[in-house]
């Protein structure tokens, strides 16, 4: 197949990169060669190249910023989305787009299946919201895919922050009251790519790492797998926010899949992390 990656310099986009590479043709694009908020360069530029799928691996992810950046917030997650369905759907091709845990409220302790109403709590959350239902809308051929708490080796991301800080000394404190499900990129990739050649219903799925824990708890594994041994003491939300511009999260965000084989969990992957990019021996 044909395949556009949106937003290929970002840590899923170049994991699906890897992943994919090798099997199919792939044309991967960045900023520099398109505005995916210019509907214009959307038709013209992906019109003319007809791919057979486009994975929009491009988003807003600066949740904070997003409530002081509302706009551009849902000019990228929302109606960029609309557009890149809209010229999907014009050229027949799947469009498999990527989605978060907050697009949910948090308030089931037991989690969140794929049908589950929307009931987001912050911008970055209503703007991921707003791109679904432009899917939905417009209904292309389309895989939604939900995914949280991502690590891996091509971004910024919470297990590299934790690192960081430990090695530099300091103290940590880290929330213990938010839940959710810590999830490897290069396993996500390697399901996205099964799900992309399954030929299964178009829809919403759900793919993370099984098994669920709070960022404390994220915390203490990686420092354990690690042999660091850092001051890191557990505080809720409300005390983390203070004297920030912190917005809301989810308290429980777990994803619940009903529709695909389960992945390893995620403790298992986090180690693998560590393994592969040279942070512990086996």
């Amino acid at each position: 197949m044909k395949i556009l990656i949106l937003g290929h310099k970002g840590m899923l986009g170049h994991e699906l990169a890897d992943e994919l590479e090798g099997d199919h043709e792939l044309i991967l694009w960045d900023r520099d060669q398109i505005d995916i908020s210019n509907r214009e360069d959307v038709m013209k530029k992906i019109g003319e190249l007809e791919p057979d799928v486009v994975v929009n691996a491009a988003a807003y992810t600066a949740v904070d910023k997003a409530e002081s950046e509302k706009d551009l917030a849902y000019k990228v997650n929302g109606c960029a989305v609309g557009f890149l369905s809209t010229i999907c759907k014009e050229i027949n091709a799947l469009f498999v787009h990527f989605s978060t845990d907050y697009v949910f409220d948090g308030e089931n302790h037991l989690g969140y299946k794929e049908d589950h109403p929307y009931k987001p709590i912050n911008i970055y959350g209503k703007s991921k919201a707003l791109g679904e239902k432009m899917i939905l809308d417009i209904e292309p051929r389309y895989y939604i895919i939900r995914t949280s708490w991502l690590f891996g080796k091509y971004g910024k991301n919470f297990v590299e922050t934790m690192l960081r800080i430990a090695n530099e000394g300091k103290d940590l404190k880290v929330v213990n009251d938010q839940f959710g499900s810590p999830t490897y990129a290069k396993d996500f990739a390697k399901k996205v790519s099964e799900l992309i050649e399954s030929h299964k219903p178009f829809g919403i799925y759900h793919i993370t790492n099984s098994e669920s824990c709070n960022w404390y708890e994220f915390a203490l594994k990686i420092f354990e797998f690690s042999g660091l041994n850092p001051n890191v003491q557990p505080v809720t939300s409300e005390s983390r926010a203070l004297g920030t511009t912190s917005s809301e999260r989810p308290t429980y965000s777990m994803l619940i899949n009903t529709k695909l084989s389960l992945m390893r969990p995620w403790e298992e992957a986090l180690k693998d992390y560590l393994i592969e990019t040279g942070k512990i021996v086996k």
